[in-house]
């Protein structure tokens, strides 16, 4: 993360801190490593195309309000002695948005199919500073999937498309980086 602050590194520790300590126990999907490790990636890959200490944060909560017990609040109760008010808006706001809606226990009578098109459609809205995080996810998630799991990876790789496609207003170099890297991970796949 070349070019951050040793402040701002030492405010995203703390976040990465806090992160760590909601998703708990959890471990990745496919691997024993603790569930922070993909939003540490997802972070600093991240942190590559912006210094948005907002951005940066809501990379490392991402999935926090999806995943825990923790809500926006206790974020925002959190965040409110590291950042300044407008940053702490900004950054729940992100989170907010980088947060499923469609998930099967609030809609179980949907299927998979239908809860990710209306996902879709809902992520194609959100400002482009989530989108950017969301490329970053997708990155990340696409790269580990392929090595673990090729029988769902099919099915993952092209909802990711489907959020590319809805969904192309953040940085377009992260855009891009996300689908040469999807468009790497198919042609891996077959």
């Amino acid at each position: 993360m070349a070019g951050l602050s040793s402040h701002t590194q030492q405010i995203l520790d703390k976040v990465s801190y806090f992160a760590d300590q909601a998703h708990g126990e959890q471990t990745r999907k496919y691997t024993p490593d603790r569930y922070i490790v993909h939003p540490i990636r997802v972070m600093k890959m991240l942190s590559e195309y912006t210094g948005d200490i907002s951005m940066l944060a809501a990379a490392l909560l991402h999935d926090v309000l999806e995943d825990t017990p923790v809500s926006s609040t206790d974020i925002r109760a959190f965040l409110q002695d590291l950042l300044p008010p407008p940053e702490v808006r900004k950054t729940i706001k992100l989170v907010e948005e980088l947060t499923d809606v469609y998930v099967k226990s609030a809609f179980p009578h949907l299927n998979r199919r239908q809860r990710k098109d209306l996902e879709v459609e809902r992520i194609a809205k959100t400002s482009g500073d989530s989108q950017s995080i969301k490329y970053a996810d997708i990155i990340d998630n696409c790269t580990e999937i392929v090595r673990h799991d090729r029988g769902f990876a099919g099915r993952f790789l092209s909802e990711c498309r489907e959020i590319l496609r809805k969904a192309p207003h953040g940085d377009q170099r992260l855009y891009e980086r996300a689908v040469m890297t999807l468009d790497a991970a198919m042609r891996e796949l077959r």
